[in-house]
This record gives C-alpha cells, structure tokens and sequence, in this order.
C-alpha cells in the first residue's frame, strides 16, 4: 500500500470520528430538551394537583365569587391539556390564564380575612408561589436547553449531521407579555 492511501484511510478516520462526535453531541441535546421539558412537566402536574385543593378551600369561605374560582379550574384544565399533549406552543397563553386566574383569586381573597387567616390557604398559597418560582427557573433551563439545540443544528459542520439525521427545532416556552409582568404576590396579602 501506498503512503497516499494510509493518508486517505488517516483523513477518512478522523471525518468519521468526527461526524461521530457531532452526532452524539446532537443526541445530548435533544435529550437534555427532553429532560428539562419533563422538570417541567413534575412541577406543572403537583400544582395541578393542589390547584383544587385551593379552589374548595376557598369556596367555603368566598361563597359569591364563583367566577373567579371557575376560571382557575378551566385555566387548569387547559393547562393540563396542553402539558398532556407536550404542546409547548399551547402551554404559554394557557399558563398565562392560569397566572392571571391565580393572580384575580388571591386578589379577591383580600376581601375575606377569614380565608386569608385559613391555615388551609396560607399554606396552599405558600406551596402554589414556591411551585410557581420553580416552574419559572425550569422554564428558563429549558429555554436555554432549547436555545442550545437550535443553534448547534444550524452550526456547520453540525448543520449536515442535524438534516441527515433529521435532528429539527424545537420551540421556545414563550409567554405572553401580561405574563411576563411580575406579580406582586405578597402585596395581594398584605
């Protein structure tokens, strides 16, 4: 064999190994998207569950203000829905209803100082804010994640491995202006 081939077979190795390292590195990502979409998704499903537990307390204390404890559910509804189906482009404005829901209730819970002395509710409403403050540090690790996926498979050399092997995009958590504003939590209780 010939010098030349040695080196044709040398150069063709590291292409291969390469292309092999990009490869595992795209698969990295993707998975990490998948996990942080699934941290996600634990958080979203224990304050779905203590959502109704906040409802009936509330009930047996804001007799007239079934309007508001009917939007929550319905925003909680939607949001499950949304979390069921993985669909982060209906999880935002269906989080944002939710928020502004939760927000209109504990607005409304100024007004009923029993309610707002329910050991009950204090806690549902200290466990419901800290759930609240992880799914915001989630949803900013995902974003990150997703950010990281999308642009390493338009990065060339990556760009070639990601459409060979059909690694695709994959969408931001966004979320409306309305709930981007920082709500004032403590204020409504103070």
């Amino acid at each position: 064999m010939e010098i030349s081939t040695f080196i044709f077979l040398g150069i063709a190795l590291v292409i291969v190994v390469y292309a092999i390292m990009i490869y595992n590195n795209l698969v990295s990502l993707k998975h990490n998207v998948s996990q942080s979409w699934s941290n996600i998704d634990v958080l979203l499903k224990q304050r779905h569950d203590e959502l109704p537990k906040l409802v009936e307390t509330c009930k047996q204390f804001m007799g007239y203000e079934q309007e508001t404890l009917t939007k929550v559910m319905e925003a909680r509804s939607q949001v499950a829905n949304a979390r069921a189906a993985g669909d982060v482009g209906a999880l935002g404005p269906a989080e944002s209803m939710l928020r502004m829901g939760l927000g209109n209730l504990f607005a409304v819970a100024e007004d009923y100082p029993e309610l707002k002395a329910s050991e009950s509710f204090q806690h549902l409403h200290t466990r419901i804010s800290g759930l609240e403050n992880q799914i915001a540090d989630r949803r900013e690790y995902y974003n990150e994640s997703v950010n990281n996926n999308n642009v390493r498979i338009e990065q060339f050399p990556d760009v070639l491995i990601a459409n060979f092997f059909k690694f695709g995009p994959r969408d931001l958590l966004e979320f409306t202006d309305e709930e981007k504003k920082d709500v004032d939590v403590k204020a409504l209780f103070s």
